[in-house]
């Protein structure tokens, strides 16, 4: 007999040699049915993995993270399989599970059509039909080369030259097909119930554009129906939400073939920019920030003695000025390391804390390219605090009271992760021990729940970073703290403490917005383009019912502008209803209605655009009731 641990902490005893899957079963035949994977001692595996000896044992359902990545993985199996028996010439790639779904890359002579995705969802339906076994075997290096070398498989070939020789190459197969896979995978294709095909996309083999251009599919998968269908309406929302679309029909900013990736912001789109920068220096004051600004262009020591050199160079820009090496920043730090040691300070003048929206340039791929969300050049709303090391567990609270003050004024939930050192990293592993257990400690002291995320951290710290969640329950990494014991002694920073000797700071990197761009996008479609009132690009439009009353939407227009309120005027010689519609297609939130009867007696109809008709009002007191909304930043 084996002891084995549950989640819950209980312990049973179960024959040696029994599967997971048996487990389950002796637990309840509930559990076995809707149990996709499990985790021994942490470890994602297999159900028809054997336990041999005392273990913790997490049975994985498609709740769990683990369950549905495995649920995921095998349906990109599926897929795969379908693929090949329709176009066996095709070869196979990688096929992972990704957020919620999956892709595979193929290398097939003709691009993928539509129809080709109705064929290939077809032809899996009826290999889950089939409840093929995925069955795990091994194999030595050398017969798993030439395993894939038969099925004419170069790109598994060299997916298995790359692996350590020491290494176990694992396959799955499924009915005739094989396929290599580390695992792990349900144990038969007839768990996948409902599925769909979603779009095509081409990837680079390997994300590397020096290489062919595969054709990726992308798909998801779900235990029931009616999950699938509760995803597609999401996805069609979201579609409804493209802040892309959007912001062409807004008119906030765009993209163009002169510059991909690099967004041209239109004059709505900078109202909103800087609303959102202002909104950020106000705050900064109150919190005891200084504002800086440093230059976008530096010489190339600096980003060897910060460490970017070796640890980010292939994704920097690099120009040359009166025959001397320069960078273009890709971040904001080595500026402000600069900043700092333009004199000496005193213990008693930290913490310091300098905060900077600073345009930063960064080189990424064109095929991850997309919109607002991923670009090449952005705003980040940086800030650096140099402190005391007494001073750590302190700054960092603080820090994440202005994240929650911030993500709440907008309506957003979101969750903590922390990740540590990276295995390509600088610096020596106590001031890394130090750093991660600051993070920690602060993070405990707020009784704030987090995910660990072992060797994600930067490359000179660790950090936590701040994943909010929109209205369609998407999460989006935007905020992020990271302590940095490297840069300081990198830029030889020093303070005099209260002993007259000179000490190393400890520093701070931390964003909030992340970059002003990615947030704007975020919230366009969080929002879908209907803005809360105080970032609205246009807070109110005055219409004239007839010519006639011309002169009264330009006194009351004034009226609005001498308060500080954002209006547009439309005297055009168009029906009102038009001139509501097309105000309300632009998410105008307030649309004043004028006519004869409110010319003669002072007042305004006023019109709402998520309420409708709000009546007749005395201007001052809605002025009062626009400033008040403004004031408090009303959702």
């Amino acid at each position: 007999m084996v002891n084995i641990k549950l989640k819950d902490g209980s312990i049973i005893q179960r024959r040696k040699g029994m599967s997971v899957y048996e487990v389950a079963e002796s637990i309840g035949r509930g559990l076995a049915r809707a149990a996709l994977a499990a985790e021994i001692d942490g470890e994602l595996v297999d159900l028809m993995t054997n336990i041999d000896e005392d273990v913790e044992l997490n049975i994985l359902t498609f709740d769990d993270e683990g369950g549905r990545e495995a649920f995921w993985h095998t349906s990109s199996h599926i897929m795969a399989q379908a693929v090949k028996e329709i176009f066996p010439e095709a070869k196979l790639a990688i096929g992972p599970a990704i957020e919620n779904g999956f892709y595979y890359d193929f290398d097939v002579d003709r691009p993928f059509t539509p129809e080709d995705l109705d064929l290939i969802e077809k032809k899996m339906r009826d290999i889950v039909k089939a409840d093929l076994k995925l069955e795990r075997f091994e194999l030595p290096r050398d017969e798993g080369i030439a395993l894939m070398e038969d099925l004419n498989e170069s790109y598994k070939v060299e997916l298995i030259e790359d692996l350590p020789d020491e290494e176990a190459i694992s396959f799955y197969k499924q009915g005739d097909f094989v396929d290599l896979c580390a695992g792990p995978h349900v144990p038969s294709t007839g768990k996948m119930r409902a599925f769909k095909l979603l779009s095509i996309a081409g990837a680079y083999w390997r994300g590397d554009e020096n290489n062919k251009m595969l054709q990726r599919i992308y798909g998801t998968s779900y235990m029931k129906k009616s999950q699938l269908d509760e995803y597609l309406e999401r996805l069609e929302e979201a579609k409804k939400r493209d802040h892309r679309k959007l912001g062409r029909e807004l008119d906030l900013f765009s993209l163009r073939e002169e510059g991909p990736g690099f967004p041209f912001f239109h004059p709505k789109g900078m109202v909103i920019k800087n609303e959102l920068e202002s909104f950020w220096r106000k705050e900064h004051i109150k919190h005891g920030y200084e504002e800086v600004q440093t230059p976008i262009i530096l010489n190339e020591g600096l980003w060897k003695r910060s460490g970017h050199w070796d640890h980010y160079k292939e994704n920097m820009y690099f120009t040359q000025i009166d025959n001397m090496d320069y960078a273009v920043k890709p971040m904001n730090c080595p500026g402000s390391m600069l900043v700092y040691k333009r004199k000496m300070h005193s213990y008693r003048d930290l913490p310091l804390r300098m905060g900077e929206l600073g345009l930063v340039h960064r080189h990424e791929l064109s095929g991850t390219l997309h919109g607002l969300m991923r670009v090449r050049c952005f705003t980040q709303d940086d800030a650096h605090l140099f402190m005391l090391p007494e001073q750590i567990r302190d700054e960092i609270i603080g820090i994440m009271d202005m994240v929650d003050y911030f993500y709440n004024i907008f309506g957003f939930k979101y969750h903590v992760e922390l990740s540590t050192r990276p295995e390509d990293s600088m610096g020596k592993d106590e001031d890394w021990e130090i750093a991660t257990d600051a993070l920690k400690d602060a993070l405990e002291a707020k009784d704030m729940p987090y995910i660990l995320n072992e060797g994600d951290g930067a490359f000179y710290g660790p950090k936590i970073d701040f994943h909010l969640e929109d209205c369609l329950g998407r999460t989006w990494q935007c905020g992020t703290i990271q302590l940095d014991f490297q840069m300081p002694e990198r830029f030889d920073l020093s303070y005099i403490g209260a002993d007259g000797e000179r000490h190393r700071p400890v520093m701070i990197h931390r964003v909030i917005f992340g970059s002003i761009e990615r947030f704007i996008g975020i919230l366009v479609e969080h929002f879908a383009g209907a803005f809360p009132l105080w970032i609205a690009p246009v807070q109110v439009k005055v219409m004239s019912i007839s010519n006639r009353t011309n002169e009264y939407v330009k006194d009351i227009a004034k009226r609005f502008l001498d308060h500080g309120i954002r209006v547009e005027m439309d005297i055009r010689s168009e029906k009102i209803g038009y001139k509501i519609r097309e105000a309300q297609l632009e998410k105008v939130p307030y649309m004043l209605i004028v006519g004869d009867r409110e010319a003669e007696s002072g007042k305004i109809s006023v019109r709402s655009r998520s309420k409708g008709d709000l009546g007749s009002m005395d201007i001052d007191e809605f002025i009062s009731k626009m400033q008040d909304e403004i004031k408090t930043k009303a959702i």
